[in-house]
């Protein structure tokens, strides 16, 4: 079976982020450009703002495990990502962990206005 790439949209957030925030950072990274999927890390995706956020879209949502956080390499790197998550980018990390090996990212993360997300792109191929 062949696959063709496809292109995730991570997300970090802080808990007080809302929807209208993840959804400008979105906005910034992917301009005109389709998304596939969205992916955060697994014990975010739950959070009410998320949740808002993802069914609104109606895109798959691919709940990325820490451990799988901590071994992509990111573009960005930002101190509290890597005290908190161990990585330099919770969106990108997010972005590229939920591809297959081999997933690059199209741009280094951008943030929202009031500083509340992040969101990064990554193309490549379906787990």
């Amino acid at each position: 079976m062949e696959r063709h790439p496809v292109i995730v949209a991570g997300f970090g957030y802080r808990g007080t982020t809302t929807p209208e925030a993840l959804t400008e950072a979105l906005r910034l990274a992917a301009g005109t450009r389709p998304v596939d999927a969205i992916a955060t890390p697994a014990d975010k995706a739950e959070t009410p703002a998320f949740q808002s956020f993802a069914r609104a879209l109606s895109l798959p949502l691919r709940r990325v495990p820490a451990q799988a956080l901590e071994a992509a390499e990111t573009l960005t790197q930002s101190s509290i990502s890597l005290s908190a998550r161990g990585t330099g980018s919770v969106a990108e990390a997010s972005a590229l962990a939920s591809l297959a090996p081999g997933a690059r990212l199209l741009a280094p993360r951008v943030i929202s206005t009031d500083r509340s997300a992040t969101c990064a792109l990554a193309e490549g191929d379906p787990l």
